[in-house]
């Protein structure tokens, strides 16, 4: 469906919407929450405990920066008492339906509140700020008291279990975060380069001490080309890097065809294993997790690094 079809969509439907009220539907059940990510939609969770109701649009594997909302996803959407979104663009093609949808109910980016000296703006995203901020867990923490905000503001009698939850959630954030860094730290500084294939670890260069070379830009709304290529090759084979990492929400021929061109110029780079990047693993297992993805993802880059 075109995104104009869906825009006529949601104004025949705002008529009928609940708008805010308290937030909960008829049936004094628990709140509606609907997010854009999984990472956002897991956070939610840890938060809202048994008083919410979360549901994701994007399923394991899907790409942000690609999605289109469907005529199901509007319905889920108009329905919602609490929209939740990364913002920064990450859901660029959403951003009309959000829009829309912000004037009958809360609609709230989540990483608005972040400091702002802690966010990347690459010159070559046209001075943009980088979307992917998860990958920073001490930034991603300040994701939380905004959800906790939001949902105490639409059920007043549980706010204290919304804020009492969202302390935890940030401690256990914390703990991540050390982690994390107490990880990489068996790497020497010269062996944390990162090589994935599209630039969405930037904020995980800056936080833990790596520098990344991403096949493709930060979104990947184009296509990586022969420069593209020619360029990481040039870095994986003067660097002689010996790993590279393919993503679960991109497709691997791109990271594929810099490994054939590497072993061209007689140096051989193994795919070091798949990260999790825009997207967490499947729901039910360890990576369906913000915090397993997390460890999946630094426990795959210092095994194919050290």
């Amino acid at each position: 469906m075109r995104i104009s079809t869906l825009a006529v969509l949601v104004l025949l439907m705002s008529g009928c919407s609940k708008g805010g009220g308290e937030g909960s539907d008829s049936s004094g059940g628990p709140l509606k929450v609907v997010t854009t990510t999984g990472m956002i939609a897991d956070t939610a969770r840890l938060v809202a405990g048994s008083h919410a109701e979360v549901h994701s649009l994007m399923a394991p594997g899907v790409d942000p920066h690609l999605y289109k909302a469907s005529e199901s996803d509007v319905r889920r959407l108009d329905q919602a008492d609490l929209v939740l979104f990364n913002g920064h663009h990450l859901e660029g093609k959403m951003a009309d339906i959000l829009d829309k949808m912000g004037r009958n109910k809360p609609v709230v980016a989540v990483t608005e509140g972040a400091p702002a000296d802690r966010l990347l703006r690459p010159a070559e995203f046209e001075g943009l700020v980088d979307p992917h901020l998860w990958f920073d867990v001490e930034l991603w923490s300040h994701t939380v008291d905004p959800i906790a905000d939001q949902l105490a503001a639409l059920d007043p009698a549980n706010a204290g279990t919304y804020r009492e939850n969202a302390g935890s959630v940030k401690a256990d954030l914390i703990a991540l975060d050390a982690w994390v860094a107490e990880q990489v730290a068996v790497l020497p500084q010269d062996q944390r380069v990162l090589v994935t294939a599209h630039d969405a670890f930037g904020y995980f260069g800056a936080r833990y001490g790596f520098e990344v070379v991403g096949l493709q830009g930060l979104s990947t709304a184009t296509e990586a080309g022969l420069t593209d290529v020619d360029r990481v090759v040039g870095v994986v084979v003067q660097r002689e890097l010996k790993a590279m990492f393919v993503e679960s929400s991109v497709p691997t021929k791109s990271i594929e065809a810099v490994q054939a061109a590497c072993e061209d110029k007689d140096h051989s780079v193994a795919i070091g294993g798949e990260l999790f990047s825009d997207s967490m693993g499947e729901e039910g297992s360890s990576e369906g997790t913000y915090g397993g993805m997390v460890r999946h993802n630094v426990a795959t880059i210092v095994e194919a690094l050290k």
